[in-house]
């Protein structure tokens, strides 16, 4: 008889309908109801999404079935199931309800991995800790993935989806080595740099060895989708980059958004309405490469950091 091993699979949260979007933006602001206009904002923005908010939730729904195929198909253990719940930061079924599911099901043990490669202690730290702590709480002996950032099959699935739309800007008449290709991520207050947070390098290893494998010499990093609050916020952001590109007269731009892993509104809307729109207006083209979503070769990499993370190495 096998024995049940837990994967706990961790991601930030979208909301299921705009009916729940209050709710949400509440969740992320530490129970503290935004004001109508806050929430305006935000209820447009998933508005402006072809589809409104739902593809977002489907992704990860998708990204999560797609894993447990490939950990049944690659399972080295014979004597073993990995088995899949979710786990979400700000929205149901919450990192505590995944947890209490695998503990339901008579679950000892289980490795926990959030749909991020990159770990800083403000971030995938924190899921973390929710997760483990309530582990503890349940008799769960929790292993968990802290990053993923050079794995080589993500590295390998980032640069071949960097280099089909540089040879698509070759197709449409650009010089390949002026299109500048501009990576992003999330940005994170300024204080993580005081910290000694591994999250700024572990992106620019990230952006650098991709950069290397698609043989992109024209490049640079950037941040987007900053918080607005009072603290400073790790820069340049990627609509202040391209007015700076602007002046050094660059005409094609590729963002490739290393941080993400999935269609989610900070690509959608920060990236596909709102980066696009400046590029617009400064003449400029601007394309992004696709998400990674369920590319068999992200889940290939997931499914080995979980095997390995497992047996403990």
């Amino acid at each position: 008889m096998q024995t049940k091993i837990g994967v706990l699979v961790m991601s930030y949260g979208t909301p299921a309908n705009m009916d729940q979007v209050e709710a949400y933006y509440t969740h992320i602001r530490r129970g503290n109801p935004p004001t109508a206009e806050q929430l305006k904002e935000l209820k447009d923005r998933y508005e402006a999404i072809v589809g409104g908010v739902f593809p977002l939730r489907e992704n990860t729904d998708k990204q999560v079935a797609a894993l447990q195929e490939t950990i049944n198909r690659l399972n080295p253990y014979a004597d073993k199931e990995f088995v899949c719940y979710q786990g979400l930061k700000h929205a149901s079924p919450f990192i505590e309800d995944g947890v209490a599911a695998m503990a339901n099901d008579g679950i000892k043990e289980a490795v926990g991995i959030v749909l991020a490669p990159h770990y800083s202690v403000m971030s995938i730290g924190g899921y973390i800790k929710r997760a483990e702590a309530k582990a503890a709480e349940t008799g769960i002996a929790m292993k968990c993935v802290r990053s993923y950032h050079l794995h080589p099959k993500l590295i390998e699935a980032l640069a071949a989806r960097v280099s089909k739309k540089l040879d698509q800007f070759e197709e449409a008449g650009a010089q390949r080595d002026k299109v500048r290709v501009l990576f992003s991520a999330h940005s994170l207050p300024q204080k993580i740099l005081e910290m000694g947070d591994p999250y700024r390098d572990q992106l620019m290893e990230t952006s650098k060895a991709v950069a290397e494998r698609a043989k992109v010499t024209s490049w640079q990093f950037t941040w987007q989708s900053a918080g607005r609050t009072q603290e400073p916020w790790l820069g340049p952001d990627i609509l202040d980059t391209l007015r700076s590109l602007s002046l050094e007269q660059v005409e094609d731009v590729l963002v490739a958004p290393v941080g993400f892993v999935s269609d989610h509104l900070e690509v959608l809307y920060d990236l596909d309405i709102e980066a696009k729109a400046i590029a617009k207006e400064l003449d400029m083209r601007l394309e992004r490469i696709d998400s990674l979503n369920t590319d068999p070769l992200y889940m290939e990499t997931l499914s080995d950091v979980i095997f390995t993370t497992y047996a403990g190495k």
